[in-house]
């Protein structure tokens, strides 16, 4: 058996059923899940001291564009907001290959679990014609590199610009590929058990790049398999305008009429939902994954996440695109979460807390997990510790649960912990050769780039 116990933690976050914070405290996990939470120091093969730290969840990243990765902080794309973004991009994403998805995935998740997270949704959906049939599988071993959870979609595109799209025809790719695809991805990798390390759901890019006929038969294809659907939906004024014009509907008018409302589906960013539509949200189950730093970065708006959490919708917080952000660190998304809320919202602002819980509890949620995202009997062990007894956290540590909301916290995690095995460890990648891999990563970026136009 298996064990780790974490011992003498100044304060263990559980984000239970009862939002219970521990004081001085210990937690066991054998096999990957946790036995005892409580004042005992039980045995265990491995004592992980946490003297001096606070204890969270492990956080669940529920929206991300990895291949992005290697295409932030380009000056050509500074100042645009998302449809001449995303033209000016797609102009460099068709030069991608397989060493490009598994060193920006590397970078992208290893800088998600050095600060904490321990499950990684990510949605490609760019697919150029020649070299990409093995994107989604080069995904899935980054991830177990790392010993991250992943939660893969098999994103696509179908409406190219000779259809009225906004992406070239050549990143386009008929229905009946990208179904059969799917099906072959959700055949090899999903694992709809608790604890599993790997999911699959089906996620057709946009309104303004998919068919209808890929809305609807990715819904059916979806259902008869068990997985969950996934899109972008009312990001921007501009997409609400696109499908006004050439669909005759608002956005999640046109995708309840393809099928996808449930309890199995959520939508990227939800910025533009009116209020009865909120409701409708609600009344279904249908989940939204806020992305609040990529929706400032592209002044795309801001979710109106009180209102949704009072309707009871299920939302969970995301990093988006690293290309849009420019990061991949969900621990400093919460902070961002909680002061833009702030500042749009006053008093009726979500807390500290309730941006936490949004990270890994509601986070899990969409996902459709029950299983990770909180500290308790039963559950995943997945866990992150961080170091407060230090300079920059003096008088800072009043209140655990809004720690990351309203101070913040600048370090990598002290421990990271994903299915009881120790990941990272003082901002260490326990997985992989980290030198090695940021050799290799810089050398294909800028190689990718070059292709692209990018650098000279």
């Amino acid at each position: 058996m298996n064990s780790i116990l974490i011992q003498n933690a100044k304060a263990i976050v559980t984000v239970d059923d009862q939002d219970r914070v521990l004081y001085d405290s210990n937690l066991l996990i054998e096999n990957g899940i946790i036995t005892y939470i409580g004042p005992e120091a039980k045995k265990a093969q491995r004592v992980i001291d946490a003297r001096g730290c606070f204890v969270y969840p492990g956080l669940v990243n529920t929206h991300h564009h990895l291949y992005q990765t290697f295409t932030r902080n380009l000056p050509q794309v500074q100042k645009m907001e998302l449809f001449p973004w995303l033209t000016a991009l797609y102009e460099v994403w068709r030069g991608l290959d397989e060493d490009c998805i598994y060193y920006s995935s590397l970078t992208g998740l290893g800088e998600l679990v050095r600060y904490g997270c321990t499950t990684c949704m990510d949605h490609h959906y760019v697919f150029p014609r020649e070299g990409s049939e093995r994107f989604i599988d080069t995904q899935f071993r980054a991830a177990d590199d790392l010993g991250i959870r992943f939660h893969a979609t098999r994103g696509s595109m179908s409406r190219g610009k000779s259809d009225g799209g906004l992406p070239p025809d050549d990143l386009v790719q008929p229905v009946d590929v990208i179904l059969k695809d799917s099906q072959r991805l959700v055949e090899k990798f999903h694992d709809p058990k608790p604890f599993a390390m790997h999911q699959v759901a089906l996620a057709p890019c946009s309104p303004f790049s998919v068919t209808t006929d890929l809305l609807k038969e990715s819904a059916l294809l979806a259902r008869d398999l068990k997985v969950r659907l996934h899109t972008h939906l009312c990001e921007t004024k501009d997409e609400e305008h696109f499908c006004l014009e050439l669909l005759g509907k608002r956005p999640l008018d046109y995708m309840a009429s393809c099928g996808w409302l449930g309890n199995d589906v959520w939508f990227a960013h939800g910025i533009y939902f009116k209020d009865e539509e909120l409701k409708l949200l609600a009344d279904t189950g249908t989940g939204v994954a806020h992305c609040p730093v990529s929706n400032m970065k592209l002044a795309s708006g801001v979710c109106r996440i009180p209102d949704l959490m009072k309707r009871g919708v299920s939302v969970g917080l995301a990093v988006d695109g690293s290309a849009s952000n420019d990061c991949s660190n969900l621990l400093a998304e919460i902070r961002a979460a909680y002061l833009v809320h702030r500042l749009t919202w006053s008093n009726d602002a979500p807390t500290g807390y309730d941006i936490l819980k949004l990270a890994t509890r509601g986070s899990a949620a969409v996902l459709g997990r029950d299983d990770i995202g909180q500290l308790a009997v039963g559950k995943a062990g997945d866990l992150f510790l961080v170091d407060v007894d230090c300079l920059d956290l003096v008088g800072a540590q009043l209140d655990p649960g809004c720690l990351f909301g309203t101070v913040g916290y600048a370090r990598p995690a002290k421990c990271v912990v994903a299915a009881g095995k120790v990941i990272a460890e003082d901002g260490r990648l326990l997985g992989i050769d980290e030198p090695t891999v940021t050799e290799h990563a810089n050398q294909t970026m800028l190689s990718f780039l070059t292709r692209g136009g990018m650098r000279g």
